[in-house]
Order: structure tokens, then C-alpha cells, then sequence
């Protein structure tokens, strides 16, 4: 049975008497599809499951064929049928016209249900605000955490910290260079080039693709936008580098947290933390294999801080919760968690360097927390955090 918690809820939602179109988004290779399988196995109802993951994009009539030939077999059984569409940001329209469907079906009482995939929250999250407002629930997937490739790969805290949480090449991991190979060519290229680039107006394709390397290699890494333009090959401004980062981030690959500084204004203007949302994003394009890593003090360190970063962040998509860092001079805590007017204070201990706790000192003086976290040595064991789901940390 799949182990993700997010298994549960859909099962439960898509058992209700009452109709909402359920929405599962989230990253390539994060359980989608699995998931959607399992749940439909399991209600035992009859299923039509198609994709639109194809080299040729489909149009919005390719949706109204398969929303027909699922009505049929809603028609055929006492249980009613359940609509799988995947991939369903590739189709042109695809938001308009299953709103007509949904509601031609709401109308006519009909007992199809409609479960929806996309792996481009950021594209999904737009067709659904602008035409199924009121229609949706979204269940939003991440990353597989520690505790997920724990138990169903039997990795330690090491093999985690470098592979990251792809379950697809899980298995791959003992030939490095093939692993590196099925990250890049399958799942980094991929999403670049059929999730973004085919989907989105992108002016600057080799800038994107630059700042994507660029961004995973300063991961953990205050960098200023003006430092970037002087070190990408035709960069533009910091508006278009700020546009591309909000596409790699709603494709689930890199992300740019913001300062915290009690100012939404100064937050939004600030110099970007990057963080990678996958170690192995990270790795599979460094020079780095496994045992040299573990060497490598401030490589390791960094890895380990991404990991917890990415925890953090991961297991609050689809919440209130923000995630931030702070930093004023050479003072600095690796992340801030708002939750609403509540801030926590979050400080990894890795191994790194900078292993001062003065920042965390500071914030502390400034902005009195509700709480002070220390991750790592002399704190609470990275193991044990990454086991548990971050929200328990900040309740």
C-alpha cells in the first residue's frame, strides 16, 4: 500500500457522497499517478485513467472524448465512475472546459467523479482559480521525505541527505553515474524543457536553464540579484531572474526564500536564500560521488542544511506557513517559520564553518519567538528531525 500520508485523504474525499473535483499537484515523480491508482484499486469503482503526457499537445476536445467515455461507464454501474485525467497543464483550456463538463453532470446528477494530476503546481494553481473556483479541493504532494525513502527503500540518514527524495531512481543508487545520468535526462531536463519551457512563454531559455544550475549550486546561499546578473551569459534584469525562480519554484526544483523582517514590502525586495526543494538536485550535478561528499566538511554541511530546508518547506506547501531566513550584517538564523503573527526561530548546526549562534541570539533579542530551534550538533539529531513532520515542530 502506498505509504504517503495524503493517501488517506483522497481515499476518504473521493468516497463522499458530495462532488468536488479532487486536484493532485505537485513535482515529476512525486507519487501522483501511484497514488491515484491505489485510491481508485481500492474504492473498487469503475476507473478511466488517461494522460496528456504526449510529444503532440492535445486540445480541449481530447478532454470531452475521455470525460464521455467515462460517462458511459457511470452509467453502466451502481457505484458510479471516476474520471483520471494526468498531466492535465498540457491540454490548451483544459480548466474551461471541465468546468462545462463538471457542471453539465452536476446538473444532470450524474455519478462521475473527476481526479485531476498536474505537475506544474504554479500552472494548475491558475486554471483553477480562474475557472473551477468552488468546484476543487487540492491535494498537494512534495518531495518524499526521510521517513518515506526510509521505509520504502530502507535508506539511512546519509543516503538520504545525498540521493534526496526520488523514489523512481531509488534503486539506481549504487551506480552513481547512471543515477546522476536518470536525474538529469529524466527528471531535471524533462521538467525544464516539457514542463516550463513548452508551457510558458520563456524569452530567455539558456538564462532559465543557467540560473537553475546556478541557483542549486548557491543552495543554502544568500545571493544578491545584482551578483547573479554578474554571473550569467545574457541575463536581462532582476525582474525577468525573479520571473524564472517563480517557474523553477512552481516546478518544485529551486525556490528563493525571502528576508524576514516583519515587512512585507522589505521581504519581497530582499536578496533571495536559494534553496533546492531535492538534494538530489544538487548532487547529481556535482563533481562529488557519495564517499567524497561524506569528506567534504562544508559540501556535507550544505547538503545537510538543503535537506532540512527543504523539510521544512516541502511539508508546508498547501498551508498558511512561510518559510524565511533572516539575516542583518554578519548576523544570521537559516530559517524563520511565520505562522500567521506567531515566528519560530530555526538554526542548523552542520558541520559548516559559519557555526556561530549569535544570529540566533540577536533574532531572538529582536523579535522574541515563540520558539528557538537548534538542528544538529549540540541540538535535536538531524535524524530525529527529518523523521518527524515539520508542522509537529511549530504547533
Amino acid at each position: 500500500m502506498f505509504t504517503r500520508f495524503q493517501y488517506g485523504k483522497l481515499h476518504s474525499r473521493l468516497k463522499e457522497k458530495r462532488r468536488f473535483i479532487q486536484v493532485l499537484s505537485g513535482p515529476r515523480q512525486c507519487g501522483k499517478t501511484t497514488l491515484a491508482g491505489q485510491v481508485s484499486s481500492a474504492l473498487k469503482i469503475e476507473t478511466h485513467f488517461v494522460t496528456a503526457d504526449s510529444p503532440v499537445p492535445y486540445n480541449s476536445t481530447w478532454i470531452e472524448q475521455q470525460w464521455e467515455t467515462a460517462r458511459v461507464l457511470a452509467k453502466k454501474s451502481s457505484k458510479g465512475a471516476i474520471v483520471i485525467l494526468d498531466e492535465i497543464q498540457k491540454v490548451t483550456g483544459w480548466s474551461e472546459v471541465i468546468k462545462k463538463l463538471w457542471d453539465e453532470d452536476t446538473a444532470a446528477r450524474t455519478n462521475l467523479k473527476a481526479l485531476i494530476l498536474g505537475s506544474t503546481p504554479l500552472l494548475i494553481q491558475h486554471g483553477l482559480t480562474e475557472s473551477l473556483a468552488g468546484r476543487f479541493e487540492l491535494v498537494p504532494l512534495s518531495h518524499w521525505s526521510f521517513l518515506e525513502m526510509r521505509d520504502a527503500f530502507d535508506w539511512n540518514l546519509d543516503q538520504y541527505i545525498f540521493f534526496g527524495g526520488y523514489p523512481g531512481p531509488a534503486e539506481l543508487i549504487k551506480d552513481e553515474e547512471r543515477w546522476s545520468r536518470y536525474i538529469h535526462d529524466s527528471l531535471i531536463e524533462t521538467t525544464i524543457s516539457r514542463d516550463i519551457l513548452l508551457l510558458t512563454r520563456i524569452d530567455k531559455q539558456a538564462l532559465l536553464r543557467q540560473l537553475f544550475r546556478l541557483g542549486v549550486h548557491y543552495s543554502c546561499q544568500i545571493v544578491s540579484y545584482q551578483k547573479l546578473l554578474g554571473q550569467l551569459q545574457d541575463a536581462g534584469n532582476t525582474t525577468t531572474l525573479a520571473n524564472y525562480l517563480e517557474l523553477l519554484s512552481g516546478a518544485g526544483m529551486l525556490t528563493g526564500l525571502q528576508k524576514y523582517s516583519g515587512s512585507q514590502i522589505r521581504q519581497r525586495s530582499s536578496s533571495p536564500k536559494f534553496l533546492a526543494l531535492n538534494n538530489a538536485l544538487i548532487t547529481a550535478q556535482s563533481e562529488y560521488s557519495f564517499n567524497e561528499a561524506r569528506k567534504n566538511t562544508d559540501f556535507w554541511g550544505r547538503l545537510v542544511e538543503t535537506a532540512v530546508g527543504s523539510h521544512l518547506l516541502n511539508a508546508t506547501i498547501g498551508t498558511k506557513l512561510k518559510i524565511l531566513y533572516w539575516r542583518e550584517g554578519s548576523k544570521e538564523v537559516d530559517f524563520i517559520l511565520q505562522n500567521g503573527s506567531k515566528i519560530f526561530a530555526l538554526e542548523v548546526k552542520s558541520g559548516r564553518i559559519r557555526e556561530s549562534l549569535a544570529g540566533l541570539d540577536s533574532f531572538n533579542k529582536q523579535y522574541k519567538p515563540k520558539r528557538k530551534m537548534l538542528v544538529g550538533q549540540g541540538g535535536i539529531p538531524v535524524e530525529v528531525f527529518l523523521l518527524t513532520p515539520a508542522v509537529e515542530w511549530f504547533e
